[in-house]
Protein backbone atom coordinates (compact mmCIF):
# COMPACT_ATOMS: atom_id res chain seq x y z
CA UNK A 1 0.00 0.00 0.00
CA UNK A 2 2.89 2.34 0.73
CA UNK A 3 4.31 1.89 -2.81
CA UNK A 4 0.91 2.65 -4.35
CA UNK A 5 0.72 5.92 -2.45
CA UNK A 6 4.28 6.75 -3.53
CA UNK A 7 3.42 6.16 -7.19
CA UNK A 8 0.18 8.10 -6.89
CA UNK A 9 1.94 11.02 -5.21
CA UNK A 10 4.63 11.04 -7.91
CA UNK A 11 1.93 11.05 -10.59
CA UNK A 12 0.33 14.15 -9.05
CA UNK A 13 3.72 15.86 -8.85
CA UNK A 14 4.28 15.10 -12.55
CA UNK A 15 0.85 16.55 -13.42
CA UNK A 16 1.60 19.68 -11.37
CA UNK A 17 5.00 19.99 -13.07
CA UNK A 18 3.41 19.68 -16.50
CA UNK A 19 0.90 22.39 -15.57
CA UNK A 20 3.67 24.73 -14.43
CA UNK A 21 5.64 23.94 -17.59
CA UNK A 22 2.65 24.86 -19.74
CA UNK A 23 2.17 28.11 -17.83
CA UNK A 24 5.88 28.98 -18.07
CA UNK A 25 5.96 28.35 -21.82
CA UNK A 26 2.77 30.34 -22.25
CA UNK A 27 4.13 33.23 -20.19
CA UNK A 28 7.28 33.30 -22.33
CA UNK A 29 5.23 33.36 -25.54
CA UNK A 30 2.87 36.07 -24.31
CA UNK A 31 5.59 38.32 -22.89
CA UNK A 32 7.69 38.17 -26.06
CA UNK A 33 4.72 38.73 -28.38
CA UNK A 34 3.36 41.66 -26.35
CA UNK A 35 6.83 43.16 -26.02
CA UNK A 36 7.26 43.03 -29.78
CA UNK A 37 3.93 44.81 -30.34
CA UNK A 38 5.67 48.17 -30.21
CA UNK A 39 3.47 50.00 -27.72
CA UNK A 40 4.69 53.04 -25.85
CA UNK A 41 6.28 52.40 -22.46
CA UNK A 42 3.68 54.41 -20.55
CA UNK A 43 0.81 52.41 -22.08
CA UNK A 44 2.20 49.00 -21.14
CA UNK A 45 1.20 48.69 -17.44
CA UNK A 46 -2.48 49.35 -18.12
CA UNK A 47 -2.50 47.22 -21.24
CA UNK A 48 -0.72 44.25 -19.69
CA UNK A 49 -2.52 43.95 -16.37
CA UNK A 50 -5.65 42.39 -17.77
CA UNK A 51 -4.09 40.54 -20.63
CA UNK A 52 -1.59 38.65 -18.50
CA UNK A 53 -4.32 37.42 -16.16
CA UNK A 54 -6.45 36.06 -18.99
CA UNK A 55 -4.12 35.33 -21.89
CA UNK A 56 -1.38 33.34 -20.14
CA UNK A 57 -3.70 30.61 -18.76
CA UNK A 58 -5.64 30.56 -22.03
CA UNK A 59 -2.53 30.07 -24.15
CA UNK A 60 -1.29 27.51 -21.58
CA UNK A 61 -4.26 25.31 -22.47
CA UNK A 62 -3.12 25.21 -26.09
CA UNK A 63 0.51 24.68 -25.11
CA UNK A 64 -0.48 21.77 -22.86
CA UNK A 65 -2.67 20.25 -25.57
CA UNK A 66 -0.11 20.37 -28.37
CA UNK A 67 2.91 19.43 -26.26
CA UNK A 68 1.37 16.48 -24.39
CA UNK A 69 2.24 13.68 -26.81
CA UNK A 70 5.86 14.75 -27.46
CA UNK A 71 6.54 15.51 -23.79
CA UNK A 72 5.26 12.18 -22.44
CA UNK A 73 8.33 10.20 -23.64
CA UNK A 74 10.65 12.90 -22.30
CA UNK A 75 8.98 12.77 -18.88
CA UNK A 76 9.03 8.97 -18.88
CA UNK A 77 12.71 8.88 -19.85
CA UNK A 78 13.60 11.40 -17.14
CA UNK A 79 11.72 9.39 -14.51
CA UNK A 80 13.27 6.08 -15.50
CA UNK A 81 16.80 7.45 -15.70
CA UNK A 82 16.33 9.65 -12.63
CA UNK A 83 17.58 12.79 -14.38
CA UNK A 84 17.59 15.72 -11.96
CA UNK A 85 19.64 18.42 -13.67
CA UNK A 86 17.97 21.51 -15.12
CA UNK A 87 19.91 21.35 -18.38
CA UNK A 88 18.37 18.00 -19.30
CA UNK A 89 14.90 19.47 -18.88
CA UNK A 90 15.74 22.64 -20.80
CA UNK A 91 17.08 20.61 -23.73
CA UNK A 92 14.13 18.20 -23.54
CA UNK A 93 11.73 21.17 -23.62
CA UNK A 94 13.49 22.53 -26.69
CA UNK A 95 13.26 19.13 -28.40
CA UNK A 96 9.56 18.88 -27.54
CA UNK A 97 9.06 22.35 -29.08
CA UNK A 98 10.84 21.27 -32.27
CA UNK A 99 8.58 18.20 -32.49
CA UNK A 100 5.50 20.41 -32.04
CA UNK A 101 6.79 22.68 -34.80
CA UNK A 102 7.20 19.59 -36.97
CA UNK A 103 3.57 18.65 -36.34
CA UNK A 104 2.44 22.09 -37.46
CA UNK A 105 4.75 22.06 -40.46
CA UNK A 106 3.37 18.70 -41.61
CA UNK A 107 -0.22 19.83 -41.02
CA UNK A 108 0.33 22.98 -43.09
CA UNK A 109 1.98 20.92 -45.82
CA UNK A 110 -0.99 18.54 -45.87
CA UNK A 111 -3.49 21.40 -46.04
CA UNK A 112 -1.63 22.90 -48.97
CA UNK A 113 -1.64 19.60 -50.87
CA UNK A 114 -5.37 19.09 -50.23
CA UNK A 115 -6.24 22.59 -51.41
CA UNK A 116 -4.12 22.10 -54.56
CA UNK A 117 -5.83 18.79 -55.27
CA UNK A 118 -9.28 20.32 -54.95
CA UNK A 119 -8.28 23.12 -57.32
CA UNK A 120 -9.57 25.81 -54.99
CA UNK A 121 -8.69 29.47 -55.24
CA UNK A 122 -4.97 29.78 -55.83
CA UNK A 123 -3.00 30.14 -52.62
CA UNK A 124 -0.53 32.95 -52.04
CA UNK A 125 3.12 32.04 -52.53
CA UNK A 126 4.06 32.39 -48.85
CA UNK A 127 1.29 30.27 -47.36
CA UNK A 128 3.59 28.33 -45.03
CA UNK A 129 5.85 31.28 -44.33
CA UNK A 130 4.50 31.79 -40.80
CA UNK A 131 5.32 28.21 -39.82
CA UNK A 132 8.74 28.13 -41.44
CA UNK A 133 9.74 31.57 -40.16
CA UNK A 134 12.94 31.24 -38.15
CA UNK A 135 11.97 33.87 -35.57
CA UNK A 136 8.75 31.98 -34.80
CA UNK A 137 10.69 28.73 -34.55
CA UNK A 138 13.16 30.29 -32.13
CA UNK A 139 10.29 31.75 -30.10
CA UNK A 140 8.65 28.34 -29.78
CA UNK A 141 11.94 26.62 -28.91
CA UNK A 142 12.61 29.27 -26.26
CA UNK A 143 9.14 28.70 -24.84
CA UNK A 144 9.82 24.96 -24.76
CA UNK A 145 13.06 25.52 -22.88
CA UNK A 146 11.28 27.78 -20.35
CA UNK A 147 8.64 25.10 -19.97
CA UNK A 148 11.31 22.47 -19.39
CA UNK A 149 12.89 24.55 -16.65
CA UNK A 150 9.45 25.14 -15.12
CA UNK A 151 8.88 21.39 -15.07
CA UNK A 152 12.26 20.87 -13.45
CA UNK A 153 11.41 23.35 -10.69
CA UNK A 154 8.33 21.37 -9.66
CA UNK A 155 8.90 17.74 -10.61
CA UNK A 156 12.32 17.32 -12.18
CA UNK A 157 14.40 17.90 -9.08
CA UNK A 158 12.91 14.75 -7.54
CA UNK A 159 12.76 12.61 -10.69
CA UNK A 160 13.19 8.91 -10.06
CA UNK A 161 12.46 9.25 -6.34
CA UNK A 162 9.76 6.59 -6.61
CA UNK A 163 12.36 3.89 -7.29
CA UNK A 164 13.87 2.09 -4.34
CA UNK A 165 17.49 3.16 -3.97
CA UNK A 166 20.31 0.82 -3.18
CA UNK A 167 22.33 1.86 -0.18
CA UNK A 168 25.78 2.80 -1.47
CA UNK A 169 27.39 2.85 1.97
CA UNK A 170 26.73 -0.77 2.82
CA UNK A 171 29.31 -3.29 1.62
CA UNK A 172 28.48 -5.61 -1.26
CA UNK A 173 27.63 -9.21 -0.22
Amino acid sequence: MNRVLTYLGRFFIIIAGYSVASLAASAFLVVVVIASAGSAAEELPAMLAGSYIFVIPFVALFVAYFAFVPSAPAILLAEILGKRDWLFYAIAGGIVAVVVLGFFWRAADGMYEVSEGLDLVSQPAGRRSAITDSSLALLVVGAGMCGGIGYWLVAGRTAGSWRPRKDVTSPAP
